[in-house]
């Protein structure tokens, strides 16, 4: 995995083997970012990065001065990873929670400008993702939400949508609270 831009440019990281993930790739992860950087000033935003697996979007978002990343997985790997990762690299905006994702957006009371998350491709109630972050009113206003997911999954008519976008075999659907 490599950190495409900002403080920590073109700086690799390696996770251990085992660990249940599936990095996001750098030419997705470069074309969202773009994409983020013109709808955004990153310094000022506030972030949540769901099923963060090692980190790869929290990295990105913390090399690019984001606020403040607030990262959750439930695998026990993955998050001790992050956190040492975190650490090394001098990344104090970042708060690593080991959680739920579905329950941490149940009970969480708090806005951020970004939502990304990043599913399993294999889940089946992926779409309780987008659902439960509107009815929660988790985005500040104008705030988007980016779904990660594979190609067999169609958000279009679900409410907020904004667009779709695609790189090889990864595809984004971004919703807007506006």
């Amino acid at each position: 995995m490599r950190i495409i831009s900002g403080t920590h440019k073109s700086r690799r990281i390696i996770a251990p083997k085992g660990l249940p993930a599936r990095p996001t790739t750098d030419y997705a992860k470069e074309g969202l970012f773009n994409f983020i950087g013109n709808e955004f000033d990153i310094e000022n935003c506030d972030i949540l990065d769901l099923f963060a697996g090692i980190g790869g979007i929290t990295f990105e978002f913390a090399s690019r001065e984001a606020k403040k990343i607030v990262c959750i997985d439930q695998d026990n790997g993955c998050i001790n990873f992050i956190k040492k990762t975190t650490m090394e690299l001098g990344f104090d905006q970042i708060r690593v929670l080991r959680n739920d994702a579905y329950k941490f957006l149940k009970k969480c009371d708090s806005q951020f400008n970004i939502i990304f998350a990043d599913p399993p491709y294999n889940l089946k109630n992926i779409n309780q993702v987008h659902e439960i972050v509107f009815a929660n009113n988790l985005l500040k206003e104008n705030g988007l939400l980016i779904l990660e997911h594979d190609r067999n999954w169609d958000f279009s008519d679900a409410p907020n949508f904004m667009l779709h976008k695609k790189y090889s075999n990864v595809n984004f659907s971004i919703f807007e609270n506006s």
